[in-house]
Parts: structure tokens; C-alpha cells; sequence
């Protein structure tokens, strides 16, 4: 099995039709469907959150068999990812995609989990603390793309699970649990 770093990736990355967009409905269906996941796996294990379509991409291509995808299977992958709501578009252009292995609903439970297994139900945390603070180390949300973690915050906000406290820069920001 061909691993890239220490990814395992799929029979199907070593096989040269998967790179070229199949013609046929079903078969394309298919390919989409094992690219999907292929793309959702490798981004949640090495915390890739922002694809550049016109960007090298380590999966996008393999030089074993001496393949890459196309800009229009690259598209196609990532829009079929966006359907699926596991991804969104970052610009009118799609040239660069925010890939969400765990939808936006499913970040603010992992907080809140975050939140009851440390003891922080009546805390005040600092943004970047989520992100990289020692209470994070370890965790899936050690390291978050701040868009991301932005919008989960909001959705617990709005549900009144916590208050998010504007600073004097995007470092200063903090929010108060209330859990």
C-alpha cells in the first residue's frame, strides 16, 4: 500500500482511470464518491482545512504512475464535497476551497465536549486558546482554522452556550462559557 507521508492511501490512488474524469454516469458517480472521502480523510488527518485549486495538493496527483487530476476533476471533487455540505467554496471563483471534515454543528459539540471534559463550563478562554492553548493539545481542535472555529463559536453563541468578546486584535478575542 502506497502511503504518502504516514497516509495510507487507497488501491484506487495507484490506478490511472481514477485521475482522468470517467464518462460514463455511474462509474463517475463512483470515482466522485471515493475521492469525496479519500479528500476528507487526508485533510483531517494531516489538519488541512484550505484547498488551493491552483496550488500543488499532494493528493491531486501521483507520480508512481505519473497521473494528475485535472482543474475540472479537482472542481468537480471538491464542488461534489460542497453538495454534500463537507466543504465550501472560499471565493466566487472556486480557486479555493474551506473543506469541513466535521460539519460546522458537528465542531460546536466537539467545544462543548472540550468544555465539560476540561472543567471550563463557567470560563473565559481566549480564541487562540481554543486553537493552541495546552487544554487543546491533543484534541481535534488543537490547531483549527480560525474561520472555522469562528463559526462553530457563533452557532453556540446564538444558542446561548457562550458569549464571544470582541478585543483590540483577532488575538484578543475571548469567549465566556456558560455551559
Amino acid at each position: 500500500m502506497q502511503k504518502l507521508g504516514e497516509f495510507k492511501l487507497p488501491n484506487f490512488f495507484n490506478y490511472p482511470p481514477y485521475f482522468t474524469l470517467q464518462p460514463v454516469r455511474e462509474t463517475r458517480e463512483k470515482q466522485i464518491q471515493l475521492w469525496k472521502e479519500l479528500i476528507i480523510d487526508f485533510c483531517r488527518t494531516q489538519k488541512i482545512f484550505v484547498i488551493a485549486l491552483e496550488v500543488d495538493f499532494p493528493l491531486f496527483s501521483n507520480a508512481a504512475i505519473e497521473r494528475s487530476l485535472s482543474h475540472e476533476a479537482r472542481e468537480a471533487f471538491l464542488s461534489a464535497l460542497v453538495s454534500d455540505g463537507r466543504a465550501e467554496w472560499m471565493d466566487k471563483g472556486h480557486r479555493k476551497c474551506l473543506v469541513l471534515w466535521h460539519r460546522i454543528q458537528d465542531w460546536a459539540d466537539l467545544i462543548i465536549n472540550f468544555v465539560k471534559e476540561n472543567g471550563l463550563e463557567d470560563s473565559v478562554m481566549t480564541v487562540e486558546e481554543i486553537r493552541s492553548g495546552v487544554e487543546s493539545r491533543g484534541t481535534e481542535l488543537h490547531g483549527i482554522d480560525r474561520t472555522v472555529l469562528m463559526r462553530a463559536l457563533k452557532l453556540l453563541e446564538h444558542k446561548g452556550k457562550l458569549a464571544i468578546f470582541k478585543g483590540t486584535s483577532a488575538d484578543d478575542e475571548g469567549v465566556k462559557f456558560s455551559l
